[in-house]
């Protein structure tokens, strides 16, 4: 591995990356380390999240007590308004940064500042001479998934069942809290094409034509079909949009969660790994060659 404690080059092209993607979302992202900046980040995450009373994503104090320990705490200014702020803090080595919390509103969204947001954190990560941020996502949720693993090109790392508990907002219902543990090698030449706009691509009809197998399928009413999982690449599926499933029909996104939670991680245990996400609903997982 790259010494990134002498590797400049790969922090200057980090910060451009961060600068670049900042101009294109047409925003100043910079840490937050004000109570009132700090306030409204946390206004901003209960507005997105839409948490039960008493059950607030994050409080101002912590915010605070995380900012003043040296943790990353920033958020994305159109002028003088918040658009969107991301937090994390850092794990005993190897461990690195754990990404906790990120989120755009709804003014943010369609313009790459997640995206700007995330390359932010990177280029500050790397000038705190660490390689590596991890984060989680519910794998249900299509654009997250296509977002972490194609637009940034980070990896799945495991699958955490019911990894949250309960939680008790506006977005995840009452499901249970499945997560991707993602990790995100930050010197990686994948990540570094990626950041400069250049993805890892992948050919879904080719993968088809060459035989990969359906191991999680939707029918004609939107239900889920697992299937064989026997070929070198298996295709899973996930819904277009399983927060309106949640709110429409609970018991078909309590059926996807099972479903997935038992083809995704069966998949994983037998040494298989997600290798990418097509943007037309599906992980692609790959079994290792023997």
């Amino acid at each position: 591995m790259t010494d990134l404690v002498t590797n400049t080059p790969v922090r200057a092209e980090a910060e451009r990356a961060a600068i670049a993607a900042a101009d294109a979302a047409q925003v100043e992202i910079r840490e937050l380390t004000e109570l009132a900046e700090l306030s409204a980040g946390c206004r901003l995450f209960d507005s997105i999240w839409r948490p039960e009373p008493g059950n607030r994503p994050v409080t101002t104090e912590l915010l605070r007590a995380m900012s003043a320990a040296g943790n990353y705490v920033a958020g994305a200014f159109e002028g003088g308004e918040l658009l969107g702020a991301c937090f994390g803090f850092f794990g005993p080595p190897p461990k690195g940064l754990h990404s906790h919390i990120a989120g755009v509103a709804p003014g943010g969204l369609g313009r790459g500042l997640g995206f700007a947001l995330k390359q932010h954190q990177r280029a500050w990560v790397l000038r705190q001479d660490v390689r590596t941020i991890s984060w989680t996502f519910d794998p249900l949720v299509r654009r997250n998934a296509h977002f972490n693993l194609t637009k940034l090109a980070a990896r799945a790392a495991s699958y955490l069942p019911d990894f949250y508990g309960p939680m008790r907002d506006g977005i995840n219902g009452a499901t249970r809290t499945d997560r991707i543990l993602i990790t995100w090698d930050l010197a990686d030449a994948q990540v570094r094409a990626a950041a400069l706009g250049d993805p890892p691509q992948l050919d879904l009809n080719e993968l088809r034509s060459q035989g990969a197998a359906l191991a999680l399928s939707a029918d004609s009413d939107g239900r889920p079909v697992p299937g064989p999982a026997d070929a070198r690449v298996a295709l899973v599926a996930v819904p277009p949009d399983i927060e309106a499933v949640r709110k429409t029909d609970p018991a078909l996104a309590r059926s996807w969660r099972s479903a997935l939670g038992e083809v995704l991680p069966g998949l994983l245990a037998a040494g298989a790994a997600v290798t990418g996400f097509d943007r037309a609903g599906w992980y692609v997982v790959t079994k290792e060659c023997s």
